[in-house]
């Protein structure tokens, strides 16, 4: 099914480029070089590019705490995250090729992505022409600014450590969604640190996504571990691609199809996933 999904220029998006490479041809991966290039690169990173990702991270959190004061709907904080996200992507000269947002359904959907980069947040934010939150653990919504700029900004809070709080935050998160809310979410838990290799799948998502009812949109992301390693300061231009799969039905289903439905979505999101190499 996804292997037939052909590269459309679909709407222009921040941050987004469709490039010249051919439909079905994954973005190109490189290996880790520690030449002077690689140093150089590092360097500018952490002279320039670093920094200037501070400045629009503080310009841009103020400003969208300060509206969402006089905003209800969300407009304007995901407005000035989509600007956050175009200014690292322009600044980086990271280049994202779009394919698939003809497989866009109407209405609300769940997405699932794989994570193999920090950098995936931008380029999802960047690219997705939907307005859409974050599922995100609760503690990161106790934290100083970062927690009132995720309130305020309707990003959805979820408890994982108490089974029975964890029920709960789900079943409100649900609801959300069932509300009109689509939601990002990286049924892997968290980045993958191994190169090459997507985490096993948690069951929370998909337990989430049979209670909200609403379809899941699988999207695979390539190239991003290339233009930001993990655990480091380095952010570097290059080709990124994100492949949006039809989506998959979850009305219907019970929590007896939970594990049926993540190896489903787990087989579509590897169909065109390209291995990062070290």
């Amino acid at each position: 099914m996804a292997g037939t999904l052909q590269a459309k220029p679909g709407p222009s998006s921040p941050g987004s480029t469709h490039t010249g490479l051919q439909p079905g041809t994954a973005a190109p991966q490189r290996s880790r070089s520690r030449g002077f290039w690689y140093w150089l690169s590092y360097l500018r990173s952490l002279i320039i590019t670093d920094n200037l990702i501070y400045l629009y991270t503080a310009i841009l959190a103020t400003i969208s705490v300060l509206g969402s004061f006089f905003d209800r709907n969300g407009r304007w904080q995901h407005g000035c995250a989509r600007l956050w996200a175009w200014s690292i992507l322009k600044t980086s000269g990271i280049r994202v090729r779009i394919e698939g947002l003809e497989n866009l359904p109407q209405g609300t959907m769940i997405f699932c992505v794989n994570h193999p980069s920090a950098a995936d947040i931008p380029i999802l934010l960047a690219s997705l022409p939907v307005q859409f939150r974050f599922l995100a653990k609760r503690e990161l919504f106790q934290l100083p600014f970062l927690g009132w700029f995720l309130k305020r900004a309707g990003h959805i809070p979820v408890e994982r450590s108490r089974p029975h709080e964890a029920r709960q935050s789900f079943e409100e998160a649900a609801e959300r969604i069932r509300q009109g809310t689509p939601v990002v979410l990286f049924p892997e838990g968290h980045r993958s640190r191994v190169a090459g290799e997507m985490l096993p799948f948690k069951s929370g998502s998909f337990h989430l996504a049979i209670r909200a009812g609403v379809p899941i949109v699988p999207i695979t992301l390539n190239g991003t571990r290339y233009v930001h390693e993990p655990d480091t300061l380095h952010m570097r231009a290059g080709q990124t691609e994100m492949i949006i799969h039809p989506p998959i039905a979850t009305a219907g289903l019970t929590r007896d199809d939970v594990q049926k439905l993540s190896d489903q979505v787990r087989k579509v999101l590897l169909s065109r996933f390209v291995p990062a190499s070290e």
